[in-house]
């Protein structure tokens, strides 16, 4: 899932009781919630390493307590830096020996702080599973990818469920302020518990009606060859929208199914993509650094000899007379299609990556999101 999501879910695990146990479990769950995407860093180092490390180690159950502890440390710097700063604060003048005394501040209890980062970690993969991305949570001892598919990488319910667990305790203090209503300690924590269960209630109607699409399409003639697998992707907000994909031997299907109206939409002479032969060109991008990372994880990876036809803002190489570039192409149909409406899309699918070969075997540049692999 996006970040905002991560985020949200995890101020709502520690504000789901957590809290009440020590100081800062909303600060580590929040922290620790997000954590995982650091490897995004791995970016840096050029497109194809941040593809191949991107939800990697981090995003694993062996690594999560690690995740959890790095977390803790920094909750434990920024407490130890806030000790220091109030302790070398001005001393305050004697007060009215008559009013109370000024509330003690909770205390911190590191292994309930823990607890509350190490949940938030295991939230992240969980939450990345859910979309069509996937994650490898066995990795490094199996390198397979896993994904449930049923909710789209943005999803505006979580989203709406997320916030009014944080927002709506908050206008409640709002209004109990202004009749003076005595302030209630932890304010929230049915409102996260709630939230955090329709999430869940969420998924498994959005499982469910998955399953009502896969049936519908493995109970319909929808191609006129055998079908090998299927693959049925989500669209955001509505849960009876699916996109299918249909492998053959010789060609790619699209349908769109509707699970609400018990319907299938998809047409033969425009939503039927036949598999691009395996010319010198491909094969040798196949073997390149881009080729054996993006075939590693592009479960519906598509690679096509583009010719002649020179790659999005990537110049070709020049080359002398005699020789010639031909220009491979590597997409992943699990994002060729667009989510906003029903129809085919007709713009470059996004984490699709190029690569020029020389003379049909020589690699002469590697390309992804408008960058180079050096």
């Amino acid at each position: 899932m996006e970040p905002v999501t991560h985020f949200l879910t995890g101020a709502c695990i520690g504000r789901a009781g957590l809290n009440r146990k020590t100081a800062y479990a909303t600060l580590a769950a929040v922290l620790a919630a997000e954590a995982a995407d650091l490897d995004v860093l791995w970016g840096i180092a050029g497109p194809v390493d941040g593809l191949k490390h991107h939800r990697g180690i981090t995003h694993t159950f062996i690594f999560a307590p690690v995740v959890a502890a790095v977390v803790v440390g920094v909750v434990w710097l920024f407490h130890h830096w806030n000790e220091k700063r109030r302790a070398h604060k001005l001393p305050v003048p004697d007060a009215d020996p008559g009013a109370p005394a000024p509330p003690q501040p909770q205390p911190v209890r590191w292994p309930w702080v823990y607890l509350a980062a190490l949940i938030a970690a295991l939230s992240h993969i969980l939450l990345d599973w859910t979309n069509s991305y996937g994650v490898r949570p066995f990795f490094p001892f199996n390198p397979r990818w896993y994904e449930g598919s049923i909710v789209f990488i943005a999803e505006p319910v979580l989203w709406a469920l997320l916030i009014s667990a944080l927002v709506v305790p908050a206008l409640f203090g709002l209004a109990d302020r202004e009749i003076g209503v005595r302030k209630t300690p932890f304010r929230g924590r049915a409102w996260a518990i709630f939230a955090l269960s329709g999430m869940v209630i969420f998924w498994c109607w959005r499982w469910a009606e998955r399953a009502q699409a896969v049936a519908m399409l493995e109970n319909t003639q929808v191609t006129s060859a055998p079908i090998h697998r299927i693959a049925v992707l989500p669209y955001p907000v509505t849960p009876f929208r699916w996109h299918a994909i249909l492998d053959t031997d010789g060609y790619y299907q699209t349908a769109e199914v509707n699970t609400h109206t018990d319907t299938m939409n998809t047409d033969p002479a425009r939503d039927v993509l036949y598999k691009p032969a395996d010319t010198p060109a491909v094969e040798a991008a196949k073997r390149t650094y881009l080729g054996q990372v993006y075939l590693d994880w592009g479960r519906w990876a598509v690679v096509r000899d583009m010719g002649q036809q020179p790659i999005p803002g990537m110049d070709p190489p020049q080359l002398p007379p005699g020789r010639s570039w031909t220009a491979v192409e590597f997409t992943d149909l699990r994002f060729a299609y667009s989510f906003l409406n029903a129809t085919r899309s007709t713009a470059r699918s996004p984490l699709s990556g190029w690569v020029y070969i020389i003379d049909g075997h020589e690699d002469a540049g590697e390309f992804m999101n408008g960058r180079e692999q050096k």
